[in-house]
């Protein structure tokens, strides 16, 4: 079987974060009647939404410890280790940590697929672990029915430093590092209906290590922070909104997005979690008038993989992080795109 002709994205029936399941029915599962024992070391766990859980070392920092993994959003096994590694340790610098150790985990279908396509995968992981500047130091594998890769990762944080989810504050000003739509053109790609000229495009995102959030944590301008990822901006939004017991605008023309997307929205080309996405909390956002509600429908909730930092920030001190990020080549995503605000009847509210 030649790796040339494979196309990894054909033996999944999901794609990437768009293969997580649904937050209404994520929370069904995680509901439990077991009594927890507390742990007063851990920082941050199953009591919140947040990216990672992290736990007091004791002597002023703290562990953070995370894991993600998902099936094929890209053809090539190389791109699909590197976008699942990237992913994976986005979640610490999303905490505002620095990764310090992974570990793979691999599912492979080895009746179907060849063991040289995993062996590049695994290589596409090394090298986004390379970049990040940690050990992939080992793992555990099985052979699974469908493709799925990812890694558990961890990593260290000044427990000053430490940013969630749910900790904004009324009037902090959001902030988004990377485009929208990644979802809507990995399914044009799933389905070969993806443009010469559009291949490529979303991946180039998908491998971006979100580094900034190191540096972020260091802020006490940044309130709250999260990365967005397979529920859409949309649903991490609302977690961020929820946890901080406030309500959000935003601005819908603010809000950096690839530009292909809306092609391939035209063709009716969206992914199935985009639904299922909508179906969890369309109940907690009202759109403004003059707002196209049809493509923001088609948007916002779409599932992104290792998608942009969602960052909450004091409003007075809005220049420090945006100068952070020009200092980082990401001057493009320092447009405010919403505004946190007291609580109210929706959670979100989509304005032009």
């Amino acid at each position: 079987m030649s790796s040339e002709i494979i196309q990894l994205t054909q033996f999944s029936h999901g794609a990437g974060c768009g293969c997580k399941i649904a937050p209404a029915v994520l929370e069904q599962i995680l509901q439990s009647t077991t009594a927890t024992v507390e742990h007063k070391q851990l920082l941050v766990g199953n009591s919140s939404k947040d990216d990672a859980a992290v736990y007091d070392l004791g002597n002023g920092t703290a562990l953070i410890s995370t894991t993600d993994f998902f099936t094929p959003i890209v053809d090539d096994a190389f791109d699909f280790g590197r976008i699942a590694s990237a992913n994976a340790i986005s979640d610490v610098y999303a905490m505002g940590g620095k990764p310090i150790m992974a570990i793979a985990v691999l599912g492979w279908p080895v009746e179907k697929l060849p063991a040289s396509l995993a062996q590049q995968v695994l290589e596409g992981a090394r090298t986004i672990c390379n970049e990040a500047g940690i050990p992939l130091a080992g793992g555990h594998s099985i052979d699974s029915p469908e493709p799925f890769f990812g890694l558990a990762v961890n990593g260290i944080i000044n427990t000053s430093h430490l940013k969630q989810n749910n900790t904004a504050n009324d009037g902090d000003i959001l902030l988004l590092t990377k485009k929208i739509g990644v979802g809507i053109l990995s399914t044009a790609e799933k389905r070969a209906v993806l443009k010469e000229e559009h291949k490529g495009l979303a991946a180039a995102q998908m491998v971006q290590l979100n580094k900034i959030g190191e540096q972020l944590g260091k802020l006490n301008a940044v309130t709250a922070m999260t990365d967005v990822t397979g529920f859409g901006l949309l649903g991490h939004l609302i977690e961020m909104a929820e946890g901080s017991n406030l309500s959000a605008e935003l601005y819908y023309s603010k809000i950096p997005f690839l530009e292909p997307a809306k092609e391939y929205l035209a063709q009716r080309i969206v992914p199935d979690a985009t639904y299922r996405n909508w179906n969890s909390y369309s109940s907690k956002v009202a759109f403004g008038t003059g707002v196209n509600v049809m493509e923001a429908f088609n948007l916002l909730p779409d599932p992104q993989t290792n998608g942009g930092l969602l960052i909450a920030v004091k409003e007075s001190h809005l220049h420090e992080v945006q100068e952070l990020l020009e200092q980082h080549q990401l001057a493009a995503f320092t447009v405010p795109i919403g505004k946190l605000i007291p609580k109210a009847e929706k959670l979100i509210q989509v304005l032009v």
